[in-house]
């Protein structure tokens, strides 16, 4: 066959119209995950889930105070890691202030049990970005000194704990973080009535009896501090005793107790003779109104 004879046998392709340019592409992922490589972190697992969600789930159909429930529950179980991210989602679905300001409170309670202190700073200072003087405000303020100690940050943590009780004097937690911070500093006087004012709060429990008899002891206040110090003991004891017999009903054996020393300052409540409570921020509006005197 000649090369004329192979020409005359070439297929006719038809031209068309050609492309515009530009043009888009083809592709055969949806736009959803039409996402710029430079702005993501190739390590991020969780770009595409959050992606998928911004698109595919409208805020309005997302109940964000049952994903705050959910946080909490994990909280309740110690399941910390499950909590921040319940609490991370439920700060991004929340059309509500106050409910993304709950959400970023409690997810810095989680990281601090986690001891990701760094971590438990940020979501505390994202809560007091949305609003510095809420509700939810001396809660924030004195889980972020708690942080802040535990960081290393021990002058801005006084700084917040002190702004903890100016924004409400009712709350019990923040006059025992101060006072743990000032006794820690040597300013034992001011501690005690820092202290004093957690207990006229009804915040009565071994935890707060023994760093009052602590500081005592720095006052050279032996015999009230060894009073304080056995009152603490018979408390704790009965806390034991309680959870053994508890457990004795639930599961028919008595786990044995252990004892506990001297703590830092913490970030939640703990009411009389109870080992742990997860921090709620809604107690900081939540107490009662009987009648009350700071010295």
């Amino acid at each position: 066959m000649t090369d004329r004879e192979a020409d005359d046998d070439r297929h006719e392709f038809s031209e068309g119209e050609g492309f515009d340019d530009p043009y888009d592409e083809f592709d055969l992922d949806p736009p959803e995950l039409d996402v710029d490589p430079s702005k993501v972190d190739p390590v991020d697992s969780r770009v595409v889930t959050d992606t998928l969600d911004k698109h595919n789930v409208a805020s309005d159909e997302v109940d964000a105070q049952e994903l705050l429930d959910v946080g909490l529950n994990y909280m309740q179980i110690n399941r910390y890691e499950q909590a921040t991210e319940a609490f991370e989602r439920t700060a991004h679905f929340a059309e509500d202030d106050r409910v993304e300001q709950e959400a970023w409170v409690n997810k810095g309670v989680a990281h601090a049990e986690l001891e990701e202190w760094d971590e438990a700073i940020g979501a505390h200072r994202e809560a007091l970005r949305i609003d510095d003087s809420s509700e939810h405000a001396a809660t924030a303020e004195t889980n972020l000194a708690y942080a802040l100690w535990e960081f290393g940050e021990t002058a801005q943590a006084l700084e917040h704990a002190e702004r903890a009780v100016e924004i409400d004097e009712r709350f019990a937690e923040g006059w025992f973080n101060r006072a743990f911070f000032l006794s820690e500093r040597g300013l034992s006087e001011e501690a005690l009535h820092c202290i004093d004012n957690a207990i006229r709060l009804g915040m009565r429990n071994a935890q707060v009896l023994e760093e009052k008899a602590h500081i005592l002891e720095e006052l050279g206040e032996y015999d009230e501090a060894e009073e304080i110090a056995d009152e603490a003991n018979e408390m704790r004891e009965r806390a034991e005793q309680r959870v053994m017999e508890e457990r004795e009903e639930m599961f028919g054996e008595a786990p044995g107790g252990a004892g506990a020393g001297r703590e830092s300052a913490f970030q939640q409540g703990e009411p009389e003779d109870a080992d742990v409570t997860i921090t709620d921020p809604g107690r900081a509006s939540d107490r009662d109104d009987e009648d009350w005197q700071l010295e």
